[in-house]
This record gives structure tokens, sequence and C-alpha cells, in this order.
């Protein structure tokens, strides 16, 4: 058996975050996974620090605390987390979709976020490659991005915490009265006062092993990655039906363009979004329309290698919250989870709230609108 104050279970982005701010906050801390660091979701996302697609709201809120403490974390961990400060693009086709980018960014600009106002013509000055004939586009200097799975390592590094990879939780422990002290492994138990439920996608399941209910499911989405190119996108750049994407519950496919550099070379396509369950079938359809879209919002690409692609789940909640905080259903059981494709992006927040529920100190914004049973008020504890 080990002991803890507390038990993260994922070592994803978000699980090391909050392992991080919890070692910060003076607790000891294990962290377990049935894989590797960065093995799911977090291995299998783009890196990106987004306020631009999100909407006045608690998410927003999250991200703008998330967007201050990366650079704190960028100035603390090593330059090997490639953490690039290059803004993103959101470009609308027609007039009809500048309009409504426009009212969208007024929102935004309300709540704190900074952009800037391009016309059609102005779109090159900024990304010499794109396509003529845009309508126009807003400029959001406060997006970012990371190398995702460097990112959660270098925080697991940082946090002093205990790995146990390869490790699978079979039980969550319960004491008398139901409230957790620890989790089961076939390596052993490992013994704590609180668990922090962090395993993204598969957050329903272990919720389950904890007698309670988180409707996590998982939104499959593929990225296609170019051949090394010289710097020929310089930012994130997206269409403007992107963020209706992201906001929408819909189980059918969606694509829409998603187009960035990275410093190495490659260029990375996305964004496709289905619910299909686990189901890792390759779709070369989706592909080809990603790829498609991509050209035509930067024609130079049309004749450029594809030399992989991969896929990923992003962890949905039907509401497009996360859950974070602790569970009233399960004293103990803290959740940290539910971020579909924002987690790597919001993960500093969510550590920092977790970290507060630990050491039942004020957090640093309101997390109420994040709480795990909102899904299931009303009903008996599990």
């Amino acid at each position: 058996m080990d002991a803890a104050d507390v038990v993260i279970v994922g070592a994803g982005v978000v699980g090391a975050a909050c392992a991080y701010y919890a070692g910060r906050a003076g607790l000891s801390v294990a962290v377990v996974d049935r894989g590797p660091v960065a093995g799911g979701t977090t291995g299998a996302g783009e890196g990106n620090l987004l306020v631009s697609d999100k909407e006045p709201g608690p998410e927003l809120a999250l991200a703008l605390l998330s967007t201050r403490l990366w650079r704190e974390l960028a100035a603390e961990l090593p330059p090997e987390i490639e953490y690039e400060t290059k803004g993103g693009l959101v470009v609308a086709a027609d007039e009809s979709g500048m309009t409504s980018l426009r009212a969208f960014c007024a929102a935004q600009g309300e709540a704190g976020v900074e952009s800037r106002d391009l016309p059609g013509d102005r779109l090159r000055d900024v990304e010499p490659h794109l396509a003529p004939g845009l309508a126009g586009g807003v400029l959001y200097p406060q997006d970012a991005q990371v190398q995702p799975a460097l990112a959660a390592a270098h925080l697991l590094r940082a946090s002093g915490a205990r790995l146990h990879l390869g490790a699978e939780v079979t039980a969550v422990l319960r004491g008398p009265g139901g409230a957790v002290r620890g989790v089961r492994t076939p390596r052993g138990d490992l013994l704590a006062p609180a668990v922090v439920n962090a395993t993204g996608t598969w957050a329903g399941r272990l919720a389950s092993l904890a007698g309670v209910t988180v409707p996590v499911l998982p939104r499959r989405g593929y990225v296609l990655v170019t051949e090394p190119l010289p710097r020929v996108v310089c930012r994130k750049v997206y269409a403007a039906d992107y963020v209706a994407d992201v906001a929408s519950g819909s189980a059918a496919l969606q694509t829409s363009a998603v187009v960035e550099g990275t410093p190495a070379g490659p260029v990375l396509i996305g964004a496709s979004r289905e619910r299909v369950g686990f189901d890792r079938t390759l779709s070369a359809g989706v592909l080809r329309r990603l790829a498609a879209q991509a050209a035509a919002l930067f024609p130079v690409l049309a004749g450029v290698r594809v030399i992989r692609t991969y896929q990923g789940f992003r962890p949905y909640l039907p509401d497009h919250l996360p859950a974070i905080g602790p569970d009233p259903r399960a004293p103990g059981l803290l959740h940290a989870c539910g971020h579909e494709g924002a987690g790597i992006g919001l993960a500093p927040a969510t550590g920092r709230l977790i970290a507060a529920a630990l050491t039942d100190t004020v957090g640093p914004l309101d997390a109420r609108p994040f709480r795990p049973e909102r899904f299931t008020e009303g009903t008996e504890p599990g």
C-alpha cells in the first residue's frame, strides 16, 4: 500500500495540472494512470490555448484565468513545452458571417477578451497565404499554443508527485459512511482521503466505481499532419463556423477548417467532431473533407503531403461545461473532467480550483457552474 494526501487518477494535462497545484499547496500527491503520461486525449490534442472560441460565461472566465496561468507556467517550465503566444485568427467567408463574428467578438470584449477587427483586404497582412476573397476576420492576440504531451510531462515532474503508470484503477475504496479513502490497482492500494477523477473520456467509468454518475461521452476528432514546411501559417486560423461546431450538441459529423503552423514545421489541420462511442475506424472521407477545407482556406496547402493522421476522443458533457470540484455524493471524490476539446487550455485553472477545494481555501473564481452533481441534482446520494 502507498499513502498520500490525494490520489489523482489520470496522467493527462488536466491531471498533471491538478498534481502541480496540489503539490504547490503542500499536499503529497500520487498520480495513477492505466497507460503512459498523456496517453489519452492529451496526446491526441493540438495544444490549443484558446479564448477566441468561447462565448461569455463560466468557460470563458476559466479560459481567461488559464491564459494568465499558462504565461506563468511558461516562465517556470522548460522551453520544450513549446509555449507560443502566436495568437488566433477567425475568418468569415461573407458579410453575413462577418456580421455575426463582430457581434460575438463584441460580447467577448465586455468579458475581457482582446481582439482586433480586420477587413478582408488586410487579412493577408497577418496571414500572407490566406485565400483571396474572404470578407474579413478577427485577430485574437491572447490565443496561444503548447506541445501538450510535453507540457503534461513537465507539470508532473514539477509537481513532485509519485507516478504509478500502467496501473489501471479497478475500484474506488470507500470507508464508513461512504467516504472515499483511495483506489485499488492490480499493483496494490493507493490510500488517500481524496481522489481526483481526471480520466478524460473515461471519467464516467471512474465515477461509476465510486457509485456516482458523471455523463461524460467521447466525441471523436481527427487531425492531419503535413510534411515540415517553412512557416506558411503563422497563427491558429479557423473559419467562423468552427465556433458553432464547438457549441453544438449534435452527435452527427461536423467539420470546419482549422489550420495552424508549429515551431517544428508541420501544419496541423482539423477539425472534426462526431459522437461514435470509442470507434477508432479510420474514415478516409472525413480526412479528405478536412484536407479540402484547409486547402480552400490556404491554397498553398493543396500540393503539400500529409505525412500522418491521428484521432482522439474529446470528453463531452451535455451542457459543454467541465465538471470540476468535490462530489457531495461521494465525500472525498473530486472531478476534473469533461472539458471536451478545451482541456489543454483550461488545465491550469482547473488545477487551481481542485487545489483550492483540497485545501478548503477560496478558489480563484466561482466554481459553482462546474459542480459535478449538477446532472443528477434532486436524486439521492450514491
